[in-house]
């Protein structure tokens, strides 16, 4: 903790019921960008778990904090910019609220753009919680000309105000201590709640006549009449299966006569919202330009935000990779190698037959091992995507790309995570977490594996010039192209096949430029990186070792294995592209690891000292072969650990098998095209 102001943080008690349903419940909302994160991890530290609200692939983040003898549970609900439902965040939060009935929800707000963040505080109000307004980056807002004074924006709501500077550790006891106030006995909450424009108040109240005494318990009868006023899909669907079939008529046809209600609830909160800071806000003088928006004229320009965008993501790439790649060596080398080297040693120093000195040092360590050693690339881009987040930065590289992105039906958030998948697929997948639309981040997962990544460019390496000799850098050049090119045409797909080119409405606030929160970035590194061990390794260790025995069995000769008789079997379909089972061997053990597709062509043509591996592939394979198999290297099924990736951030092995057959269908069809193609051009 900052020696600015600690808490006592207690674990909950998890033996003793009746004690855990003791604990105030605390709800921590806000929109995206408002410091939410930085305040969970400062009142629950370590004491907090990390997993996923049930049936969605939302994170949920939930810890306990202890403070003047009380113990408090603490609820992160998704960072959202309102309450309705046009997304699975919005539903989460608002359910949250009117289901688990809190004893207080803190509301987060962004000082600098209070107007803006208090229309969630509008929102929330009248869900029957009491709301305590957590008024965080005053000192942003004091940076951009703004003065607002807390006390009366306090009188203004009718609810409590807490300035907070939570980057730097200031008013977050205040905010304890107020929400210690709030959930004690006796305290008397009277918020002023926002009212629908005058002019449709008379319409509000025939609705709430209409649905009286038919609204399902815990939802408010006249929050469920505004949303009704608003078209929220879920209510609406929700009321037309309560109400008898007369009295949703009358409904139906009060909303068809009004279908401007929407615009009325809206400027009415609106209204709220101006009376609310009128007074208790100085804005920047006319013309004065604060310090956001002097660097977004060059960082959201059209060409100069490009350059800036290049710069920073090549200097975050070769970070990444520079300082990432050596440490993967040494982890494979003296963790991971030495271990199964120690492995083989004492195994067959006690006399431990073959199979099972294989099993444990190819099989259980060499898979465990292959996920090891992506934990230092892992690591920093975790952090390097943390301090572009958290610094305010990430919101402008997604809008300078987003017109780029849309030729996929995608937006520019889904840049980022497929650029950093030319270092490799794993973070490319893992990265797609700051994609709030379920669409989106979905179809930017299943084209993820197809951006070439470093372990495939490595076969590339090897292998072109083993064929093509001089025409190696070419033909390299070529691959990478088509691997690109076939990823945009598989995002215009996979867009308007499965999801029918719809197109989620993009909307992004750019938050102002802030100094990232060191706190909030480490727990955020600690915590992605203990999930992607703990979930990945339940799927790679078994893959692992089903595909080691498949390789040593029944013989342990891998000639004659069960892998070897799976391409002898698959021979008819390689064969349309020249392969034989050799070649798809390669293929099928490229599935752990990519490099691995080396070392069984090195195994399978015999190669040794006196016959390199590159002059038996010369003498052997055709060029039209030879190119069609780097084609299908560079766009076949990715690496188990990218797939364990893939199901991880789904959550679905229906997604996750529909990506794998996919892309076998694409790099087959890709295969047999550059064979023929090959072909009929003389190569």
């Amino acid at each position: 903790m900052s020696t600015a102001y600690s808490i006592a943080v207690e674990p909950a008690s998890v033996t003793e019921p009746d004690v855990v349903e003791k604990h105030a419940l605390v709800a921590l909302a806000g929109q995206p960008n408002v410091g939410k994160s930085t305040v969970f991890n400062l009142l629950t530290g370590l004491n907090q778990h990390v997993g996923n609200w049930p049936g969605k692939t939302v994170e949920r983040k939930e810890g306990t904090f202890a403070h003047d003898g009380a113990t408090y549970r603490l609820v992160d609900l998704p960072g959202t910019y309102s309450l309705t439902a046009n997304s699975a965040e919005e539903v989460i939060a608002r359910e949250f609220i009117i289901r688990e009935k809190p004893d207080v929800v803190v509301a987060m707000v962004d000082a600098a753009i209070l107007e803006r963040s208090l229309y969630l505080v509008a929102e929330m109000l009248p869900l029957g919680s009491p709301v305590i307004v957590g008024l965080n980056m005053m000192d942003v807002a004091e940076q951009e000309g703004f003065r607002i004074e807390p006390e009366v924006l306090e009188a203004a709501l009718g609810a409590k105000v807490v300035p907070m500077v939570a980057s730097k550790n200031v008013g977050v006891r205040e905010m304890v201590k107020a929400v210690g106030e709030v959930t004690r006995d006796g305290y008397e909450y009277a918020p002023k709640l926002p009212e629908i424009r005058a002019d449709h108040r008379e319409v509000l109240a025939e609705i709430e006549a209409l649905v009286d005494d038919c609204v399902p318990e815990p939802y408010p009868q006249e929050w469920v009449a505004l949303k009704l006023l608003e078209g929220d899909r879920e209510v609406t669907a929700m009321m037309e299966a309560c109400l008898p079939g007369e009295r949703w008529q009358g409904v139906h046809d009060v909303l068809r006569a009004h279908d401007d209600a929407l615009v009325a609830v809206a400027s009415g909160r609106y209204e709220w919202i101006g009376r609310m800071i009128r007074a208790a806000v100085t804005r920047p003088k006319a013309g004065q330009i604060g310090l956001t928006e002097r660097i977004d004229r060059w960082a959201t320009h059209p060409i100069w935000g490009l350059l800036i965008l290049a710069a920073i993501l090549g200097l975050a790439f070769s970070l990444t990779y520079a300082i990432g790649a050596p440490l993967q060596g040494l982890l494979d080398t003296h963790v991971v190698g030495a271990s199964a080297d120690l492995a083989r040693s004492w195994l067959a120093g006690i006399g431990a037959p073959a199979w099972l000195v294989g099993l444990v040092a190819d099989g259980i360590i060499g898979g465990a091992g292959a996920m090891l050693t992506f934990l230092p690339i892992l690591v920093i881009f975790f952090a390097v995507l943390g301090v572009l987040e958290d610094v305010g930065y990430m919101a402008r590289g997604a809008f300078v790309m987003d017109s780029f992105m849309h030729l996929m039906g995608l937006h520019g958030k889904s840049f980022l995570p497929l650029f950093l998948g030319f270092g490799c697929n794993v973070p490319a997948v893992l990265g797609t977490r700051v994609i709030e639309s379920r669409r989106a981040r979905l179809v930017t997962i299943m084209l993820a594996p197809l951006v070439p990544c470093t372990a495939r460019m490595t076969v590339i390496a090897f292998l072109a010039p083993a064929f093509f000799g001089s025409a190696a850098t070419l033909v390299s050049w070529g691959l990478i192209l088509l691997a690109l090119l076939v990823l945009a045409l598989s995002g215009v797909l996979i867009n308007r096949l499965l999801f029918r080119s719809q197109r989620a409405a993009f909307i992004m606030e750019l938050p102002l430029y802030h100094i990232p929160n060191w706190r909030t970035i480490g727990m955020l590194v600690w915590q992605r990186s203990i999930e992607f061990l703990r979930k990945a390794i339940t799927v790679i260790l078994p893959v692992s070792v089903v595909v080691w025995a498949l390789s040593v069995l029944p013989s342990g000769d891998v000639e004659t294995s069960f892998l070897a008789q799976a391409g002898r079997w698959l021979e008819p379909v390689g064969g349309l592209m020249g392969f034989d089972w050799r070649l798809l061997v390669a293929l099928l053990t490229s599935f752990i690891a990519k490099e691995n597709s080396i070392a069984t062509l090195g195994v399978l043509f015999g190669a040794s000292e006196e016959a390199g591996l590159p002059e038996l592939l010369a003498g052997a394979i055709s060029a039209p072969t030879a190119l069609a198999f780097l084609v299908v290297q560079m766009l076949f099924v990715p690496c188990v650990a990218t797939v364990a990736a893939v199901k991880q951030e789904t959550g679905s092995w229906r997604w996750t098998l529909f990506n794998l057959v996919f892309l076998l269908v694409v790099s087959w069809a890709a295969g047999v095209g550059v064979y023929w193609l090959a072909i009929l051009g003389g190569l």
